[in-house]
């Protein structure tokens, strides 16, 4: 019969503390089995999450005798094997069940542990997956805050070295959003801001990225990727912050993730 580890880890204190009786039939002679309070490792069974069928005799010959309610622990008298080989405990007396439906306090403890190990690496492993859900949802909110503020300074005019709040260049209004949205200071040219995260390239472009025009230590243009192949930049003298699109004819050289 199968023994579930969950439900006896369910039920472990049932009959642990009190005992557990049953009348057993042997003739017209009532016989009693039950589970003492306190014995020591290997002398008592547990039985599996459901009802085990015991014996009159050590074997799966006719000769049923009763079950054993499910979860409850009964006192070990005596062990035998039969003919081929499987291993019977005696329960009281004339009462005998197969070992394999069945597990002794030592066999119990060792499932017992190695469950609560299994539980504790599961809660564990649970636990990081909602720790990395959270600092998910907190970066998503961080890159979205950085493109929302992005989206204000639209219309704003182009300035060489402007750095805002009222003008900007296209390097100055990088760092204008990345210090004021996500507290972080990305450098004030495009060559430092090529070192603020990690160089990806402009076909695994995610929103909040910086994308940059030209060779890196050289770049001579820098945005800030919004999606659905959108960025927001400074463009150029006599312009004013807009958003674009991504062209063959005007297409970023590389991107870097900040966020």
């Amino acid at each position: 019969m199968k023994k579930s580890i969950v439900t006896l880890l369910a039920s472990s204190m049932l009959a642990i503390g009190g005992i557990a009786v049953t009348s057993q039939i042997n003739g017209t002679q009532p016989q009693t089995v039950q589970a003492a309070t306190v014995l020591s490792a290997g002398n008592v069974a547990t039985t599996g999450d459901t009802d085990t069928f015991t014996y009159y005799a050590p074997t799966l010959a006719p000769n049923y005798k009763q079950t054993l309610s499910a979860n409850t622990r009964w006192k070990i008298t005596a062990t035998t094997k039969d003919a081929n080989g499987n291993v019977w405990y005696q329960l009281g007396t004339n009462c005998w069940a197969k070992a394999s439906d069945m597990m002794t306090d030592s066999e119990y403890s060792a499932l017992v542990k190695a469950q609560q190990a299994a539980d504790a690496a599961a809660a564990a492993q649970q636990q990081a997956a909602q720790n990395q859900a959270n600092n998910s949802a907190s970066q998503n909110s961080t890159v979205q805050n950085v493109i929302n503020l992005a989206k204000q300074q639209i219309g704003k005019p182009y300035v060489w070295g402007g750095k805002g709040p009222s003008s900007f260049d296209c390097s100055g209004l990088m760092y204008y959003v990345f210090a004021n949205a996500a507290g972080k200071n990305i450098g004030g040219w495009t060559v430092p801001q090529e070192s603020a995260g990690t160089q990806v390239s402009v076909n695994n472009l995610q929103a909040g990225d910086l994308i940059f025009w030209g060779s890196r230590g050289s770049t001579y243009h820098v945005g800030l990727y919004i999606g659905n192949n959108q960025y927001i930049h400074a463009p150029q003298p006599g312009q004013s912050v807009t958003i674009a699109s991504i062209s063959s004819y005007f297409r970023p050289s590389f991107g870097v993730r900040v966020l």
